[in-house]
């Protein structure tokens, strides 16, 4: 088995160069000087860091406009952008700009359809930060945009890039190493406890009201604007936040992306004052198999990740590594994993892998590693297990949302 540092050959990268001789001679875009993608970031909080370092560890790119509500971070992330960058409040400015390619969209979800159609209706194309929809009745209308329009969209779940993901798909999975995996278990633990003070802002500074935008009108809350992800009319919560991300590796590798049934369960057990649970379980039935997703806010121990179980084998699998190990003979209640007979490590992030995808598909218009199909039903799954959450505790087809 490979190391991630032994892959030598990005799948995309195969497919770059056949996408640049098909489709080169048909499409006649003008890049800027030395052929530099020209980006306009819209959204430049926390998540626009991680994406503006992936541009800044690749080349022949350059951030030419920014656009936030909030002029701290808008002012910030122009600083940090290239000479002469504008920045804006309203988005369809940069829209409006000629001279800028493509957009990377890091705002609250219940904008990302609405700017992503919005974009790809211009002829820019688009990175969007997961999850793609903040609805499961978003998914149809925005893959008629995509799909009606010429735009390379990549949708931020990273991990269809990441090295050692690509190589665990390749030669575990479909290797048949773990045998038939009939049960994945997923997990994500965070301590929002720690530094839970909620930040000051300069409302003086603040576009409350866009920020807003298709969210019922209400004054303006610290806690709502700073950690919107947790409540409803901005985010999902932590189905749509994190456990979006694994669910979309366990369809990849399934090669199956509806599921045929749902139960899951929360509660406000610390954080009363946000909407979305703290502490949740959800299991969504595949044909194959069970998907489970455990979450809780109260601390670190054990962090993000995958457990995957098959009839030969069990694998963990996260954003640092993976760890393969053999069945045991016999049932053991004091269980201790002997030596992995298979490992690998992570040689970087992998968002450095996944924007160099979006900036190579620009250049090739082959699609990209994350398009927006896999984005939809990325979040489907998530929405998915919200709607059971938050009704009676079962989605099956059909369910109401």
């Amino acid at each position: 088995m490979p190391s991630t540092t032994e892959v030598s050959q990005h799948p995309n990268r195969r497919r770059f160069i056949g996408g640049a001789l098909a489709t080169a001679a048909s499409y006649n875009r003008i890049f800027g000087a030395n052929d530099t993608i020209r980006i306009g970031a819209i959204g430049t909080g926390g998540r626009w860091d991680a994406l503006f370092d992936g541009l800044q560890k690749n080349t022949g790119n350059q951030v030419v406009a920014v656009c936030d509500v909030y002029e701290p971070r808008r002012l910030r992330a122009k600083a940090r952008a290239a000479a002469g960058a504008t920045d804006h409040v309203d988005y369809r400015e940069i829209l409006d700009n000629k001279d800028v390619d493509a957009v990377m969209i890091a705002t609250p979800d219940h904008w990302h359809v609405h700017i992503t159609i919005d974009a790809v209706g211009a002829g820019k194309d688009v990175y969007c930060e997961k999850p793609v929809t903040h609805t499961p009745a978003e998914g149809e209308p925005l893959l008629a945009a995509v799909r009606g329009s010429k735009s390379v969209v990549q949708i931020g779940l990273q991990q269809r890039s990441w090295e050692h993901y690509l190589a665990v798909k390749k030669d575990v999975i479909d290797a048949g190493v773990l045998g038939q995996v009939t049960l994945i278990r997923t997990y994500w633990y965070q301590n929002h406890q720690v530094g839970a003070r909620v930040p000051t802002f300069d409302t003086t500074k603040l576009d409350w009201k866009r920020f807003l935008g298709s969210a019922s009108d209400r004054p303006f809350d610290a806690d709502t604007f700073a950690n919107w992800r947790w409540y409803w009319d901005f985010g999902g919560g932590a189905m749509t936040d994190l456990f979006v991300h694994w669910v979309d590796v366990a369809q990849w590798y399934m090669g199956a992306d509806m599921p045929t049934r749902a139960t899951a369960t929360g509660v406000k057990a610390l954080l009363q004052a946000r909407q979305t649970p703290d502490t949740m379980s959800a299991a969504l039935a595949y044909p194959a198999a069970v998907v489970e997703f455990d979450c809780a806010l109260l601390g670190y121990i054990e962090g993000g990740g995958l457990m995957f179980r098959g009839t030969k084998g069990a694998m963990r699998l996260h954003r640092q590594g993976y760890e393969v190990y053999n069945e045991i003979p016999n049932y053991s209640e004091a269980f201790q994993p002997p030596p992995a007979v298979l490992k690998g490590k992570s040689a970087r992030d992998g968002v450095i892998d996944h924007v160099q995808n979006f900036l190579d598909c620009v250049r090739s218009r082959a699609t990209p590693n994350a398009p927006v199909e896999v984005g939809i039903a990325a979040a489907r799954a998530g929405h998915i297990a919200n709607i059971a959450m938050r009704g009676t505790g079962v989605w099956t087809p059909g369910t109401a949302a």
